[in-house]
This record gives C-alpha cells, structure tokens and sequence, in this order.
C-alpha cells in the first residue's frame, strides 16, 4: 500500500515481476539454501559438533511427519515473502533511493538483525549474524534487481535450517526430520538460537554469495 499509495509507483516495481524467471529464481533459491545449511550440517558432524540421535520416522507416524512438514514449509512461505517484501523490498529500497544503494543495504539488513532480537534465545551476537545474513539476501536482490531470488533463499534457509538438518530456527523449536544434538562451543554454532548466531555461519554465507554470482553471471554481464 505505501509503495502505490505514497511512492506512486507499482507494486511490481519492488522487485515482482512475474515472470519464467522469477520461477527458476525461487527454485535456485531454494537450492543454493540447501547446499549452504548442508555445508553447515557436515561441518559441524565432521568437527563433532552434533550428534545425530535419530529421524522423525523412527519416532512419529508417517501422517505426523507429512502434516508437519507441509505446515512449516507453508509458513516458510509466508516468512520469506513477508520478510524480503519488507527488508529487501521496502526498507532496501526506499532507503537507497534517497541515500544510496550501500546505505540502503546496510541499513535495512541491521533492521533486519533487530527485528529478530525479540525472537526466543536472541543476544546482541545473532542481531549481528542476521544482519550479515540480510546483506547476503541484499546480494541476491542486487545481481537480479528483483525479491524472486531472495525469496527462494529465505524460504530454503528456514526450511532445510530447521525441517531438514534440525537447527534451531532463528530461536525457535522446529519439528526436525534429523533429530540432532549441538554440543559444540555455541560462539561458533550458535547454541540455542541456531547458526545464523555463530561463526559458523559466515562460511555458509560465503559459499552462497558464490553460487548466487556464479548464478547470476549470464543475468549481471
């Protein structure tokens, strides 16, 4: 509504193009966010970090593992649109039109970590991991100059972060298809609130900027 109403500009404007590409951008995504909290997974196990105790069908009927996967990949959806329409659409946006694109990103990604200090187990550490995440997910917006591509990623992140290797998510408790133990020293894990508050996860974030440019080549020449 503010970007019609008071921007005077459309909707689509913010980076919603509907388009093939917008498909494939979500799907890569979703990939890239794959290999990334995979790469976190088999980092952790290799060191010894985690220990794994199991999978939900050892423990759960298989109705209860459908049910709850489709629930929380529904609300991932909802997430990481919700949340790229705000950072990386409004926020990045607006702010660098009247300041300038390094500033839009670097604003709107520490509101990004802000917002997230209300959430369960939250510190000053993971504000800062989940503002270098929000830079990360600005990187995806600036090599497409549309939220397609950040969407993706945040929607795979949440999911495959808690739904698939069993992390934390950003603090919250997820109903987890691995079954894991982190024992890890949590300045590097992140303990209680999940990767994104540990060192771990600048390698992770690393690795996915590289699939994003090496994605985006063709698109940014």
């Amino acid at each position: 509504m503010a970007r019609k109403f008071l921007d005077k500009q459309p909707i689509e404007s913010l980076g919603l193009k509907l388009t093939i590409q917008a498909l494939f951008d979500v799907l890569a995504g979703i990939g890239i966010a794959f290999l990334q909290m995979g790469s976190i997974f088999v980092l952790m196990l290799g060191i010894g970090w985690l220990t794994i105790e199991g999978f939900a069908w050892e423990f759960d009927p298989v109705n209860v593992i459908i049910t709850n996967v489709i629930t929380f990949l529904i609300m991932f959806i909802f997430v990481g649109w919700n949340e790229e329409l705000l950072s990386r659409g409004y926020h990045l946006q607006t702010i660098a039109s009247g300041l300038n694109l390094f500033w839009g990103v670097v604003i709107s990604s520490a509101v990004f970590g802000l917002l997230h200090l209300g959430n369960p187990n939250a510190t000053w550490v993971s504000a800062a991991g989940i503002f270098f995440a929000g830079v990360f997910l600005a990187f995806g917006y600036v090599r497409t100059k549309q939220l397609w591509l950040p969407i993706g990623l945040h929607i795979g992140w949440n999911l495959f972060e808690g739904v698939g290797f069993g992390f934390p998510v950003s603090g919250l408790d997820i109903y987890a298809l691995t079954r894991i133990t982190v024992h890890g020293p949590e300045l590097w894990t992140g303990g209680a609130f999940g990767p994104e508050a540990g060192l771990i996860v600048l390698p992770a974030l690393i690795l996915g900027a590289s699939l994003i440019h090496l994605y985006t080549m063709r698109r940014a020449r």
